[in-house]
């Protein structure tokens, strides 16, 4: 038998064959509600697109399917996810549509302004510093790029997950978080246009926000002005 403690770390930071387990479930059980949060952003064919804690790597191979002319770069700090990760995306990796690094959301490896769209499935319960890592990714976001986080489970939902999981949250790591927090999660990191998206029958839940186009007047904006 797993011990909780022990279950928690593995959903942290997956690791040998429980690890590995742990991400066989996650591909096969977060698809429906991934497929479901990737609906509510418009994602362009030319996209380059980030996956933060990318797990076994699904998400990942959903967003090539999309960006059929862009590319996807998955990362994870776990050693056993991104092993996973390139094992399910073999193929976009070998026409370098996919790219998996090791990494974490606190110090991503990316320059800044480089992504049309950051995704993080299931994962910001798990980050080390949640504000801080908010702004981690806004940085590498371009300017009028959107991130969204999706998630199976947040506080207050009506679902006996839910409810097992604020009994438990509170003896763990694990950031649960209510619809008004997401919102607020958001906003303090500076994004705008911030949406929070439930579907309440389910439990499911997706956050929103656009990182600021820079305004005239800034290098950035007065290029694109005479562009």
């Amino acid at each position: 038998m797993v011990s909780g403690s022990t279950w928690e770390s593995q959903c942290q930071k997956p690791t040998g064959w429980l690890g590995r387990f742990i991400l066989w479930n996650m591909n096969s059980r977060h698809s429906k509600v991934t497929d479901w949060g990737l609906e509510k952003v418009g994602i362009d064919k030319h996209y380059t697109i980030l996956d933060v804690g990318c797990g076994g790597g699904r998400t990942v191979s959903k967003l090539a399917a999309i960006a059929t002319e862009g590319k996807v770069y998955g990362a994870d700090y776990s050693e056993e996810s991104v092993a996973a990760s390139k094992r399910t995306n073999a193929r976009w990796i070998d026409i370098d549509r996919v790219e998996i690094r090791h990494g974490s959301v606190s110090q991503l490896p990316f320059p800044d302004d480089m992504f049309d769209l950051v995704t993080a499935v299931e994962t910001h319960f798990w980050w080390p510093n949640l504000p801080a890592d908010m702004r981690e990714v806004f940085r590498v976001l371009k300017p009028g790029s959107k991130f969204i986080i999706i998630a199976e489970i947040y506080k207050g939902a009506n679902t006996m997950a839910a409810r097992l999981a604020e009994k438990y949250a509170g003896r763990t790591s694990m950031a649960l978080l209510t619809v008004d927090e997401h919102r607020e999660l958001f906003a303090n990191a500076g994004y705008s246009d911030v949406e929070v998206i439930e579907e309440r029958g389910k439990g499911w839940i997706c956050g929103i926000g656009r990182k600021p186009s820079k305004p005239k007047g800034s290098i950035q904006g007065d290029y694109q002005e005479r562009a």
